[in-house]
């Protein structure tokens, strides 16, 4: 009897899921856990694999179907077996199409490598981000990496989103210093360029006067930009967040001291802590006291979490991505530190995997150290509650003796869904999260 290959759900958060493309054809013998097709989910493409040995048989949707999680999309058939009659022989014509996707366009792409290309790759430190597959379905093989180490000495590395921030800003990365592993050229190398570009004095330009705008030459016009991939998930899941949970926003005003006097002790020891590490931490301990924010909403179905898995929104080029700290609170901040580091770096450069994201129970949005002042940020669906955080500001309050003294203080603003999260709950959080972080020692008890 054929063993039917289901399309999995790879996180509490998804429902349905896209075929990007069959690696196998229909008729093709697999072993287990041989990659049978590519889908993508919420901003990261994954691949199915074959549960069992046996040959490959009745394909039932097409390239670019939408499917639903658990849904069978195709069947296998044990040695010695005989495929039924009424099974097809391809992907089903009658399967609509529903979203169109190109690979070229994922936003995080997790590409196929041989195993041996893999041994080679990592014996000679070889990025595989940088390598172009030659094999089946685009699989990077041994060839492809001989050819990488085969390249001149002075072709420059660099990540592709350093890349495609260079042909934007017009920097020619020939003449900018990369700071990543042997000399790779990162995003922020790219934006250090264009900042001390844009700091040179600029030659004035003449700007044509058109007496008719409808006589404006093609150079007038817009650039349209189609609203698909990462920016088109990120588009209908707020939407959807602002549309269907009733917001309820809370503010308070935090003092840093004693974050500030923390992170000063560490930094004469020579280590790092940002205060994005520290909230995460705090925000896990003060959550394990308050379920009810600590939870996500399905339909009719709250589900209050034993843990607490700490998204930490980073911000990309085309978007925005939130990985995940599974177990924040019984982690150790060093331990936070290191993980929001890695996460937030391979966010950045395409290597985060679909476990990096699933399962985030509460967010934190930290602009701090872009300047802004304070902000509201929109719940991540299912999740019921987001942290949003400001930049860290001086100013003056009155001692015991109503004398001035200078404080340093940070706004938080806690977006909190009505419908699971009442008013004195959210304030009863933000007290208790406002305690902790004035206090950083208590992070310990």
């Amino acid at each position: 009897m054929p063993i039917p290959i289901i399309l999995p759900k790879f996180g509490f958060t998804l429902e349905t899921a896209d075929i990007v493309q069959w690696l196998k054809n229909d008729g093709d013998s697999v072993r287990a856990g041989d990659p049978i097709c590519e889908v993508t989910t919420d901003k990261v493409n994954m691949e199915v694999e074959a549960p069992e040995s046996g040959t490959l048989i009745g394909l039932r949707f097409e390239t670019g179907a939408t499917v639903p999680v658990t849904e069978i999309i195709a069947y296998l058939l044990k040695p010695g077996e005989v495929r039924p009659s009424d099974l097809p022989t391809q992907a089903s014509a009658d399967v609509p199409a529903t979203s169109e996707v190109r690979v070229e366009e994922a936003v995080i792409q997790i590409t196929t490598v041989s195993p041996l290309a893999q041994r080679v790759a990592e014996a000679a430190n070889i990025d595989l981000t940088q390598v172009k597959g030659t094999g089946p379905n685009n699989r990077i093989i041994r060839r492809d990496v001989e050819n990488v180490l085969a390249q001149p000495e002075g072709k420059v590395r660099a990540t592709p989103a350093a890349r495609h921030l260079a042909e934007q800003s017009g920097v020619d990365l020939q003449t900018v210093s990369g700071s990543g592993p042997r000399g790779r050229i990162q995003t922020v190398d790219v934006q250090a360029a264009v900042e001390k570009a844009a700091v040179q004095p600029i030659k004035p330009v003449e700007i044509p006067v058109v007496a008719n705008p409808t006589q404006a030459s093609n150079a007038d016009a817009p650039r349209i930009v189609k609203l698909e991939g990462m920016r088109k998930t990120i588009a209908a899941r707020l939407q959807k967040s602002f549309q269907t949970a009733p917001h309820i926003f809370f503010d308070a005003q935090i003092d840093t001291s004693g974050i500030d006097g923390l992170r000063q002790r560490l930094k004469t020891r020579n280590e790092k802590l940002s205060v994005t590490a520290i909230l995460v931490k705090a925000c896990a301990g003060v959550l394990m006291r308050h379920p009810w924010l600590n939870a996500t909403l399905d339909g009719e179905e709250i589900a209050l979490w034993p843990t607490a898995n700490i998204g930490v929104a980073v911000a990309l080029e085309a978007g925005l991505i939130v990985p995940v700290v599974h177990h924040a609170e019984r982690l150790a901040m060093q331990t936070i530190q290191s993980s929001v580091e890695t996460m937030a770096t391979r966010a950045r450069e395409n290597g985060l995997k679909v476990s990096d994201m699933v399962d985030g129970t509460f967010t934190i949005s930290n602009l701090g150290m872009f300047g802004v002042d304070r902000f509201t940020a929109i719940i991540n669906p299912p999740q019921v509650a987001i942290l949003a955080v400001g930049r860290t500001q001086q100013q003056f309050v009155p001692d015991a003796n109503g004398q001035p003294l200078l404080r340093s203080f940070m706004n938080v603003t806690l977006s909190a869904d009505h419908r699971v999260v009442d008013g004195a709950q959210a304030a009863n959080f933000l007290q208790d999260l406002r305690t902790v972080l004035e206090e950083p020692a208590l992070l310990a008890w």
